[in-house]
């Protein structure tokens, strides 16, 4: 599509967290390094998109573990001085008070325009409203979100944004909903009939699956501190229930819904079953950004079997590397490398490869496998934080065969989806909704041994691109679930995995080659804005771009 370069007609896209660059932290996960490769793509492709984030003071915490294994949360502020300040600064009444908020840009990480929403005003005593992504109490996270929602609103307005489509990608935005409605109301328009023209103009993605990332909040909450934006007990209940539910509110909002992963629309169809007045819903599978993430040596068209083992070796001696100057082990080149990098929360399950002792202690014993792990929990996520402390102490045991990388980032994140030779993932089926960190192992000639979750039923070609683990049964109960998976993870492991690995490098370089190849253009971040622009963006009808 043609590069636009106007104000005109755009793709305002909100969320709360974006990952652009590693040391750029005002992200905690998934969900915001898929929004940084969503604006990235969309600059590579000209799509005219504008994002509206929050400038976190201090970013996301920082973790680390001490010699007992007992996880530390750390926070420090971040360097902002590759922003441009746009000198506007926009009002959100939070609890009847009015909060300044000051617009800040950026387009210094090859990404479509970032608007970045920041209430740390000199003089102002509302400053720590935007300190930290995603701390604080149930009170502070509404205010961050009537600072995005609100707020992005009306720095749009105020930056001479002409908006096409509003692009909610997670619950956290609803409130720019509430906003815009408040604003059709102002002008004449009764509840019913804002609240129609607004769905006209809002489309919604929905990610996890999991309960506590539907954010709900009582509507006495939402009174007291101004969040409702004027509308009234009912309007609020119509739109999200009671209590406010955020994801059902976007579930309401929007002309459109999408999901992430094509399993993922299958489990949220069932989820929201019974929310009524829902937009329709379709999926867009997620993709990463194949800049950002692949080897530039694997972007040629043409690779061998040589050039890519020869890749892959040298990407497994940077991280060999960094292993060593991180946490003193010493890993061998030669050996099967397993990575497991990502969120560390229950459902996730990162402590599965450990359920039954005696099999790992025997594979580690002999040397066959080494294990590097890495993430970060929430800092309020207790049993999170006791599967990293777990697995530390797995890493003392076997000190040169087992690492838990500390303060996990999109530098280590890169490292370990390009330096190991197998990715495993094992979630809850089917509580990951994508898990965009298989594709980029995918895309390295990593091979995935992973769960039938997320996204890897699209993909998977058991003993051609990769490994399932298991089938798509699920059991209802966790533990038959946790002891089926357990079960289906070592008996591939020790028949399939390990003995190719070490018996058979013609093949493991053709299934390298294959994993490359079967994901590289089907999960790229170009083929996913690009549906977004057809199926989600591109307006009907007489409202077409300005």
């Amino acid at each position: 599509m043609k590069k636009q370069e106007s104000k005109q007609g755009v793709i305002a896209y909100f969320c709360m967290e974006y990952g652009l660059e590693s040391s750029f932290k005002i992200y905690s996960g998934g969900l915001g390094i898929l929004a940084g490769d969503h604006l990235k793509a969309c600059k590579d492709t000209g799509l005219p998109v504008v994002g509206i984030g929050i400038k976190w003071e201090q970013g996301y915490v920082e973790q680390y573990l001490d010699k007992e294994g007992t996880v530390t949360d750390c926070y420090r502020n971040i360097n902002f001085s590759h922003l441009e300040d746009t000198g506007i600064i926009v009002e959100v009444v939070i609890r009847e008070e009015k909060v300044p908020v000051k617009v800040w840009k950026t387009e210094a990480y090859g990404n479509a325009p970032l608007l970045l929403l920041d209430t740390n005003i000199s003089g102002s005593p509302h400053h720590g409203i935007t300190k930290n992504l995603y701390g604080g109490n149930s009170e502070d996270r509404v205010a961050q979100e009537m600072v995005l929602g609100a707020g992005g609103i009306k720095a749009l307005r105020a930056m001479g944004y002409s908006v096409n489509t509003y692009h909610f990608n997670e619950g956290h935005a609803a409130i720019a909903g509430l906003e815009l409605i408040s604003e059709k109301m102002s002008k004449g328009l009764s509840f019913h009939n804002a609240w129609e023209e607004t769905k006209k103009e809002i489309v919604f993605t929905t990610h996890t699956p999991v309960e506590a990332g539907n954010e709900t909040h009582p509507i006495s909450r939402f009174l007291y501190m101004n969040a409702n934006q004027g509308l009234t007990i009912e309007q609020l209940i119509e739109i999200g229930g009671a209590p406010f539910n955020m994801t059902v509110a976007g579930l309401r909002l929007s002309r459109k819904v999408n999901t992430v992963a094509e399993l993922h629309l299958e489990t949220t169809k069932k989820m929201w079953k019974s929310v009524t007045g829902k937009a329709p819903m379709i999926n867009i599978t997620n993709g990463v950004h194949l800049k950002t993430w692949m080897d530039d040596g694997f972007l040629e068209q043409k690779l061998e079997k040589e050039k890519c083992l020869e890749i892959h070796q040298k990407n497994k001696r940077n991280l060999i590397k960094l292993i060593e100057e991180r946490t003193g082990a010493v890993f061998q080149p030669e050996k099967l490398t397993i990575g497991f990098a990502r969120r560390m929360t229950p459902y996730k399950r990162s402590d599965l490869i450990f359920s039954d002792r005696a099999k790992i202690d025997q594979l580690l014993k002999q040397e066959k496998i080494q294990l590097v792990f890495s993430g970060k929990a929430h800092p309020m996520d207790n049993a999170g934080k006791e599967k990293m402390g777990a697995i530390y102490e797995m890493q003392k045991k076997y000190p040169n065969a087992i690492v838990f990388l500390q303060n996990y980032d999109m530098e280590i994140g890169a490292l370990i989806t390009r330096g190991c030779d197998v990715w495993l993932n094992n979630p809850q089926r089917p509580k990951e909704a994508c898990g965009t960190s298989g594709m980029k192992a995918a895309m390295n000639g990593v091979l995935n041994l992973s769960i039938l979750d997320g996204w890897w039923p699209e993909a998977c070609q058991h003993g051609v691109n990769g490994w399932a683990i298991g089938d798509a049964i699920t059991p209802k109960r966790e533990e038959q679930q946790d002891q089926k998976d357990a079960k289906a993870l070592y008996e591939i492991l020790e028949k399939e995995v390990i003995p190719l690995y070490y018996k058979n490098n013609e093949k493991w370089a053709a299934m390298m080659l294959k994993s490359i190849e079967t994901t590289k253009e089907a999960f790229s971040a170009e083929r996913m804005v690009n549906e977004y622009w057809n199926k989600m963006y591109k307006p009907k009808k007489g409202r077409g771009l300005v």
